[in-house]
């Protein structure tokens, strides 16, 4: 299956701002600065942060706490701009398909964020190679039209630009933070994903339980070769 390429969609200083998402706090920020030799000649964390809250570990302006949070937040809002009022596009959908009815009963409640679904799809090419992947249901619910998929037109197929893809051919892995989640690797439990809400964790192996708050299901589809859901209901804090 051809993937074209995606055009660039900011203009370059939001390109640039798009290094600070991983980062929730400016703590954190001044951490990614620190160099390992930093740490063995100081021997402290907060002596480290100084070093590079001066400037002397960054290449251009360090940013000061303030001017971190400030635009840190406006990325965040281009990027992941808030929900807008919806239609539930699942409605009057032809729901034959257990797979679609599964998606169906979720759309609400992942778009009002109750409810924030990784799928993970499997799928084989007619060449016979792999292309996998996990998706943000919530996150591409805000940035696609899903109306053909649920009316039986389209399928759903994982992309580079997902929570995780793998495309056996090409050789290609990619793992990318989302609206909702943040990849994080473990020596142990290999791929996680971080809620970026309520902070637990998802783990996908199928040999692990899947997490706090979070339960897996696998469903069925002819039109597909492996389907498992992990529902995370987010505990936000109050």
């Amino acid at each position: 299956m051809a993937m074209a390429e995606k055009k660039n969609e900011y203009p370059p200083s939001v390109e640039a701002d798009r290094r600070l998402l991983p980062f929730d706090t400016w703590e954190e920020y001044l951490d990614s600065l620190i160099e390992i030799a930093d740490l063995r000649n100081l021997r402290s964390i907060v002596s480290a942060r100084t070093i590079a809250a001066l400037g002397y570990r960054a290449n251009g302006d360090t940013l000061s706490e303030k001017e971190f949070y400030t635009r840190r937040a406006v990325i965040y809002n281009v990027v992941y701009p808030s929900p807008k009022a919806y239609t539930l596009v699942s409605e009057g959908a032809d729901l034959d398909d257990a797979f679609t009815r599964e998606l169906a009963v979720r759309e609400r409640a992942n778009r009002v964020e109750i409810l924030q679904t990784i799928i993970f799809i499997r799928h084989f090419t007619k060449g016979g190679f792999e292309i996998s992947g996990y998706i943000d249901y919530a996150h591409r619910l805000l940035s696609e039209n899903w109306a053909p998929f649920f009316k039986g037109k389209k399928q759903l197929w994982p992309t580079e630009n997902d929570l995780g893809y793998y495309h056996w051919r090409h050789g290609t892995v990619r793992s990318n933070m989302s609206r909702n989640y943040k990849p994080l690797m473990d020596p142990e439990k290999g791929l996680l994903f971080q809620n970026r809400h309520d902070h637990k964790i998802i783990c996908p192996d199928p040999e692990q339980d899947p997490g706090q708050n979070t339960m897996k299901i696998r469903l069925y589809s002819p039109k597909y070769t492996q389907i498992e859901v992990y529902d995370h209901v987010v505990r936000r804090k109050s």
